[in-house]
């Protein structure tokens, strides 16, 4: 089984629809695909309608957190999402979204940038405006020749030039909204260092002992020498080391399946899950 646990749609800050990233995702070779937009599920009933033969979906969230001053995205899977908590805790984070993003573009004007809010909100479209739009926008300037270029401290990386703060959980909160909700909390790219600030271990065995389920170990912004520590840690702290994509359609670089889930460990997550389970694909035939 080819299993893949963190994707993004246009519903956040992804290219494909969430009925086109279903479908790539049967095209790229994949048995599992987890939709896992930042702060919503507002993509998932198009993703089930759209649901090739022989692909199963899980279902989740990227959810913004915050803890001793650094920004941690926890991957949520398989909760209940009309638990009332958890649901009125992403719309919070959602509705600054906005707001944060105006003001970081009107960060870059004063730093001479000939960014425009119009721009960045035809870019994002429909989806939750973040970050990756704005990036994009600087790609289309010229600024930058690529998204990831963008999320360096002389632009929007955390506690960039250009960088501004938005409503985020605290991720022990998140770990408990998460289990009401019947699901399962993996940390997301924990030591993705060109990001910016990291969490520091001793705060992962705080999260470990609060209840958290994993940690996300094999990503591209992780290399070889942080994964084999990380699977250590996991090993250490009883954690499921995950593996993912965080495949965000044509604005990067990785591929969906790039990275994957071990099995045994996909089993263990939908083990524990008890809010939601993994939906098997009833779409139409799966691409040859």
């Amino acid at each position: 089984m080819r299993i893949d646990l963190h994707t993004h749609s246009t519903a956040s800050d992804g290219m494909d629809t969430p009925a086109e990233l279903v479908r790539n995702a049967a095209a790229a070779g994949l048995d599992v695909v987890a939709l896992t937009d930042h702060d919503t599920v507002r993509g998932h009933a198009e993703a089930i309608a759209a649901l090739p033969e022989g692909l199963t979906l899980v279902t989740g969230a990227e959810l913004s957190c915050r803890i001793d001053g650094v920004s941690l995205h926890m991957l949520a899977y398989l909760f209940d999402p009309d638990e009332p908590e958890l649901a009125r805790e992403r719309e919070l984070v959602r509705d600054d979204r906005v707001p944060r993003a105006q003001t970081m573009v009107g960060k870059l004007q004063a730093l001479g940038v000939p960014v425009e809010w119009e721009q960045v909100a035809r870019i994002a479209g429909d989806g939750s405006v973040g970050r990756p739009h704005i990036a994009t926008a600087l790609v289309e300037l010229g600024v930058v020749e690529t998204v990831s270029d963008a999320f360096t401290p002389e632009w929007l990386a955390n506690g960039g030039r250009a960088y501004a703060e938005k409503h985020e959980l605290d991720p022990f909160d998140a770990i408990r909204l998460v289990k009401a909700a019947g699901g399962v909390t993996v940390f997301a790219h924990p030591h993705a260092v060109k990001r910016g600030e990291v969490v520091p271990e001793a705060s992962i065995a705080r999260l470990a002992a609060a209840g958290l389920d994993g940690i996300e170990v094999d990503h591209m912004d992780h290399d070889e020498p942080t994964r084999a520590r990380l699977r250590g840690l996991a090993g250490e702290l009883g954690l499921l080391a995950t593996g993912s994509s965080d495949y965000h359609g044509s604005r990067k670089t990785v591929r969906l399946g790039e990275y994957t889930t071990d099995p045994e460990i996909y089993g263990e997550i939908t083990r524990r899950a008890t809010g939601a389970f993994p939906v098997p694909g009833t779409g139409g035939p799966r691409p040859a």
